[in-house]
């Protein structure tokens, strides 16, 4: 297996555009399967259409799904950070591609995205890892 790190920084986006990156490292492979992975309690990562409004759409969606106020148990950091820490249950974090000679094979209007509406930690990693198929 092959891997990678990327470091990604939210501090300005709640919703940052991979699939350059992964076609990146892609391209000097063949065929497989190619996981992108961010090892962090508060951010996921999805595959969606961006640039026609579904990336502002999803944050609003997940905004209202996951209120940033006091209901949460979880209480340390900013009002609301309770939340961040759900986010990962409804944005997996974890998507994982099929490769075709070096070629991440999405669809026409797919794109590969960190999601992180947590305000506390704006600086991600995000793991790359190919396995040859």
């Amino acid at each position: 297996m092959d891997t990678d790190v990327i470091n990604v920084d939210t501090s300005r986006r709640r919703i940052v555009d991979l699939t350059d990156a992964v076609r990146s490292f892609c391209g000097a492979r063949q065929d497989g399967l190619c996981n992108v992975f961010v090892p962090h309690a508060t951010a996921g990562v999805a595959i969606i259409e961006t640039g026609a409004g579904s990336d502002h759409d999803l944050v609003d969606t997940l905004e209202r799904l996951l209120p940033r106020d006091d209901r949460y148990r979880h209480r340390h950091g900013s009002p609301g950070h309770g939340a961040d820490h759900v986010l990962p249950a409804l944005v997996s974090p974890s998507v994982t591609v099929p490769v075709k000679n070096g070629e991440p094979l999405l669809g026409t209007w797919q794109s590969i995205v960190l999601v992180d509406l947590n305000r506390d930690n704006p600086q991600r990693r995000v793991r790359l890892s190919f396995l040859s198929g």
